[in-house]
């Protein structure tokens, strides 16, 4: 299954610059099917080390690329066009775009830290708006729209409560289609003190606490401070982080990754993205005017912030907000291939707790037929399919009907 990453934010924060800088190597990408201003997906990557120096050998991936020793793993990018206010009312296109957001499994806040765009979105005089009112605003549309699938469906609700559906099951299947489940109603329950009180007896600021809470845990979401190249931009990166101190906020430069990845893209420079460095390598073809602004590039960002921020950004979404570890599983086990051959051909990822049967499944459900055990191949271990994997692990899986 593909990891899917929604941008939301106001209009003209940088969601657009920095889907672009993300997904400029992608050959995919694709409309949803919406006839005015249509949210577009595209594939970026999340990248983390590959195991195969580690084993000494050379790799062959196949859902997956590897490059110096980095394996860059396809996700899904969805670039939302701005949401305005009411949105969850359905303004402005809004429940298609709110319901598209849902679906992702995570969510990119974008802002813009340099205070560049007014209350409604419209750009303005540097400065002047509010990047930590800009999150707000949205943010409540997102927990308006959870509240209004909450109050719109009250008698649906207490109706199977009263033929003896569990309240947990009966909220979860509201929420269902936009990835909540039963385990993130528990856990808001007791997180909000709701767990005691009678459905019926919710009042506004009950179901409101509750949707708030549910939104939270369900699409787990991190702050990109966007445009910290503009001056004046770092001092509100600093009250985004003192202002929203329970979420993660990230800098970013979607102009500056954007150049660097076209820069690299035409030769001029060797770069990797999420890079803290790089290279320029055909200076007499760069003109006064690109050399200068590579040179802030190097200077006043990343000797600043270190990266861009961009692929940073992706990055903590997947492995850090989703919780994700990297497997990888081979056929055979002495020389680390699959059975056409390739050597560690996949790269899967799985949450933070799954077992060797949960890598079976997302492999093919057939595999947990006979699924006797899995075993580590660093370090030669048999390991019990409730066995929870951790990331990097590399692994076989041995089945009744499989030769041992």
């Amino acid at each position: 299954m593909t990891i899917k990453l929604g941008l939301i934010g106001k209009t003209n924060t940088g969601k657009t610059t920095f889907f672009n800088s993300a997904t400029l190597s992608s050959e995919e990408i694709s409309s949803y099917p919406f006839t005015t201003k249509a949210p577009v997906s595209g594939i970026a990557h999340a990248i983390t080390l590959c195991v195969h120096p580690e084993f000494k050998i050379q790799d062959n991936p196949n859902n997956s690329k590897c490059l110096d020793g980095w394996r860059y793993i396809p996700i899904e990018l969805i670039d939302l066009p701005g949401l305005i206010k009411d949105a969850w009312k359905g303004k402005g296109l809004g429940n298609q775009f709110l319901s598209i957001a849902a679906q992702s499994d995570a969510l990119l806040h974008v802002v813009d830290a340099s205070g560049g765009v007014d209350s409604t979105g419209k750009i303005t005089e540097v400065g002047t708006g509010d990047p930590i009112s800009d999150f707000a605003d949205i943010e409540e549309e997102l927990i308006m729209w959870y509240h209004k699938i909450l109050e719109g469906n009250r008698e649906k609700v207490s109706k199977l409560i009263r033929t003896g559906t569990d309240i947990s099951d009966a909220i979860t299947d509201l929420y269902r289609g936009i990835g909540v489940n039963k385990n993130h109603v528990k856990e808001t329950f007791l997180a909000t003190g709701l767990e005691e009180k009678d459905f019926d007896n919710f009042d506004m600021v009950d179901s409101k606490k509750f949707a708030s809470h549910l939104r939270k845990i369900s699409k787990p979401t991190l702050i990109v401070a966007n445009k910290v190249d503009v001056e004046g931009a770092d001092k509100n990166f600093v009250r985004l982080r003192e202002r929203y101190n329970d979420s993660i906020v990230i800098p970013v430069s979607g102009d500056s990754e954007f150049s660097l990845r076209r820069a690299e893209q035409k030769g001029l420079i060797k770069y990797s993205p999420g890079s803290e460095q790089f290279e320029i390598i055909k200076s007499e073809d760069l003109n006064e005017k690109q050399i200068n602004a590579l040179n802030f590039i190097k200077k006043g960002i990343m000797g600043e912030y270190m990266r861009t921020g961009v692929q940073f950004a992706i990055n903590v979404a997947v492995f850090k907000l989703l919780k994700m570890n990297s497997i990888y599983p081979v056929a055979n086990e002495t020389n680390l291939t699959d059975k056409k051959g390739r050597i560690l051909p996949d790269l899967i990822l799985l949450k933070d707790g799954a077992t060797i049967s949960d890598l079976a499944k997302e492999i093919h459900t057939d595999l947990t037929k006979g699924l006797l055990y899995g075993k580590d191949l660093r370090y030669n271990l048999r390991l019990p399919v409730d066995y929870q994997l951790r990331d990097r692990d590399v692994v076989s899986l041995v089945s009744a009907g499989k030769n041992n």
